[in-house]
Order: structure tokens, then C-alpha cells, then sequence
């Protein structure tokens, strides 16, 4: 079986994620680099881990995690979709098996909020774990008179928790929000298709998703 170690050294997926945020850079989006695309898939992978799913379920989503960025290389635009086929295809160069390399090119086909939805249990940690990465260290941009609005938002969140409770049957996101650089408000405008994504994809495990933002739970 290709493993997670396997992809996260493989020179293409290298390339690919450096890529990605170089064009990112360009473009003055937040960051979306190997520390983004870590998070995303130790996040996935314990998402399924603590609920109980099989070792090679984790091992999936954990690689989708890796990988879920890498059409950013190609374009900001559809890149869940791009990336969704270059990772098929690289993995296929790796040797696995196709419904595997399936499993993961439909969660990464299905992670962007504007076109995705939760479609497997790989897929709804995916989302889970990526729309939880909510933090000031994901601001490229350091010049704060410049900030845009995800700079704004992204740069107020001073500490980012991401728990998940199999007896509580929940996951929640623990934000702490610095309301003199953003108001609250300013997240819900820009992240609301994001926590709706979300809410849904817990559904699909069927567990419950909790957003605490400053202590008030708001979902």
C-alpha cells in the first residue's frame, strides 16, 4: 500500500505544494503551503481515528489532507478540481490501487465550499480538517495596513483549538478572536459557506459540529 510517508516524499507532490503557494504568494492569498497541508492531514486523519474508522480509511484521508491544495499550482480557480486529477494521476504513477487513488480524488474533487460537498467519510474529515485552519500565522502579508479582509479575519484569530469528541459525538472549533483588528461579524460574512460546509460534513459522520468563538458557543 502507498502510504502517507510515501506521498509526502514523492518529488511531484514536493513541487506541486511549493507551487501552489508560490503562486499563492502572487496572488496575496493566505497561506496554503506544507505547514497548512500538515495540519489538514494529521486533522483528517484524527478526525476518523477517534471515531473509529478502519487503519486504511485514516491512511486515506490523511493523504487526500497532503494533497488537497496542489491544483493551486494550476489556477486559484477550480482547484479542487484540478487537483483532484493530478493527484489521480500521480498516485496512479505511485502504484495504488485505483479505487484508493478514487476514494482520495473524490474528496479533494469535493473540498472547495463553492462547488464540494461531504460525498464519503474521507471526504467530510477533508473538510473538516481544512476549514478549521483558521489562524494569524496564515497571513502572508505582514504589512497590516494593507490587509484585506480574509487578512483581517485570518490575523485576528489569536489561538485556533480543534477538538473532536467520540463520546460527545461533536467536533468543535475553539476560536479566540481579537475584535479590535476584526469583529466577529466580519467571519461569519467571509466563512459562513465554509461553517455551513462543515456543520454538514459532521452531519455526514454523524457527529455535530460546534463553532465557540471568544467562549459563546455560536452553532
Amino acid at each position: 500500500m502507498i502510504t502517507f510517508e510515501d506521498v509526502k516524499n514523492n518529488i511531484e507532490v514536493k513541487a506541486l505544494v511549493e507551487g501552489s503557494q508560490k503562486q499563492l504568494n502572487a496572488l496575496g492569498y493566505t497561506e496554503h503551503s506544507v505547514r497548512h497541508v500538515t495540519m489538514v492531514a494529521n486533522r483528517a486523519a484524527e478526525v476518523l481515528e477517534t471515531l473509529g474508522y478502519p487503519e486504511e480509511r485514516i491512511e486515506l484521508a490523511k493523504i487526500a489532507g497532503y494533497m488537497h491544495d496542489i491544483g493551486n499550482c494550476v489556477n486559484r480557480v477550480d482547484h479542487a478540481h484540478t487537483g483532484a486529477i493530478l493527484a489521480y494521476q500521480i498516485l496512479k504513477g505511485m502504484g495504488m490501487d485505483s479505487t484508493k487513488r478514487t476514494e482520495i480524488m473524490m474528496a479533494i474533487g469535493n473540498h472547495d465550499e463553492q462547488t464540494g460537498t461531504a460525498v464519503s467519510d474521507i471526504s467530510a474529515a477533508l473538510i473538516l480538517a481544512d476549514k478549521s485552519d483558521v489562524h494569524r500565522s496564515r497571513v502572508v502579508n505582514k504589512n497590516i495596513s494593507t490587509f484585506d479582509k480574509h487578512d483581517k479575519v485570518n490575523y485576528a484569530v489569536t489561538n485556533s483549538e480543534f477538538k473532536i469528541s467520540k463520546e460527545e459525538r461533536k467536533v468543535a472549533l475553539n476560536l479566540t478572536i481579537d475584535t479590535k483588528i476584526s469583529p466577529v461579524l466580519d467571519y461569519f460574512e467571509i466563512f459562513m459557506d465554509r461553517t455551513m460546509m462543515s456543520k454538514h460534513a459532521a452531519k455526514y459522520l454523524g457527529i455535530w459540529f460546534e463553532l465557540i468563538i471568544n467562549d459563546t458557543k455560536l452553532l
